[in-house]
């Protein structure tokens, strides 16, 4: 009996798209690569980004990598790992709702932070100080897709998966779903980074402001479905808040920076961890023969400043741990 030829499935979810979505949306026929391309048979442009992405040995590394809290003891802190993937899950359900693109929404998301470096702001702070090149993880993760990955290759991502990752954090994305997910990232790390707070002792729930929590809601849950609801009903023509909505959405920003983010236990930490990664930068800075052949090869095609921020910067928090370490402090003897 004869064999039928598979039928193009790629082609059918290109037609769904055109057929379902706002005319907001982006479609993933129209994606750009910078690399051009064959077609997959069975997935999109953007759901390719999204396998690349996830498969990523940079997204992998997020789960070593802090969010607030530094090297916590307990398994329930947020890492940049499960931080990604919050900020995934509710630029999903926006995207859904708007019936904007779930896909390139998703990729967006789950690439958004793969440039963070180990130890949270705090490590990107001290590189943009003692790095000329300076240092911003959203244009980090750029280099980490666009160089890095692949033993210097890169995922080839498309321009819109690329251009919403650079603009979520400043600037704004040119595709409705990228403005989507820089909502969505702060609505999930304001979020969790109370529920983080709380579970450490930093913070009660009666320390918030009640004209906050009257407005956004007295649980993490009942907070992120206002903030969700409110861009939902805004429409997907200017994706936004409605300004009730935002402001109390920024005092409870400011509170967080004033009664988490920057309270003494937290700064403390943080100066510790800025130690580590300085001492390291100055260690390769001037030994690069010591880095990874990778990193000389970016040593040679940048310069050494730039070889030693990329591997500095993709390095998880317990691996840059466990080399100063090796480096400078002295074997225990059995």
């Amino acid at each position: 009996m004869a064999q039928t030829k598979s039928k193009n499935i790629r082609e059918d979810l290109e037609l769904y798209e055109m057929s379902t979505l706002s005319e907001y949306a982006s479609l993933s026929k129209r994606a750009k690569r910078v690399r051009p391309e064959a077609k997959c048979q069975y997935r999109t442009e953007f759901q390719r980004d999204r396998d690349r992405i996830l498969h990523s040995n940079s997204f992998r590394r997020l789960k070593h990598k802090t969010q607030v809290f530094f090297t916590p003891s307990s398994d329930h802190y947020r890492t940049r790992l499960t931080h990604t993937l919050e900020v995934s899950q509710i630029a999903r359900t926006m995207a859904r709702c708007l019936r904007l693109n779930e896909d390139l929404t998703e990729a967006i998301a789950l690439g958004h932070d793969l440039g963070h470096s180990p130890f949270g702001h705090a490590g990107e702070q001290i590189l943009n100080e003692i790095c000329p090149h300076g240092y911003k993880h959203y244009l980090q993760s750029i280099r980490v897709v666009e160089y890095i990955e692949k033993n210097g290759e890169g995922l080839n991502l498309t321009y819109e998966v690329k251009n919403g990752i650079a603009t979520h954090t400043n600037g704004i994305a040119k595709t409705r779903e990228g403005q989507l997910v820089r909502l969505a990232d702060t609505i999930a790390y304001m979020n969790h980074d109370i529920d983080d707070a709380i579970r450490a002792g930093i913070l009660k729930v009666k320390d918030i402001p009640f004209p906050l929590i009257n407005i956004l809601g007295n649980t993490k849950s009942k907070r992120i479905t206002t903030l969700v609801a409110s861009i939902v009903d805004n429409g997907a023509e200017v994706i936004a808040m409605p300004p009730k909505i935002r402001r109390a959405h920024d005092e409870l920003k400011d509170f967080m920076f004033q009664n988490v983010y920057l309270t003494p236990i937290i700064l403390t930490e943080a100066k510790k961890s800025k130690n580590l990664v300085e001492q390291l930068y100055d260690y390769y800075k001037k030994q690069p023969e010591n880095l990874p052949d990778d990193y000389k090869k970016i040593a040679k095609r940048y310069d050494v400043d730039r070889a030693v921020c990329d591997y500095i910067s993709g390095m998880s928090d317990s691996f840059l741990i466990r080399l100063y370490n090796d480096l400078f402090i002295p074997l225990t003897w059995k």
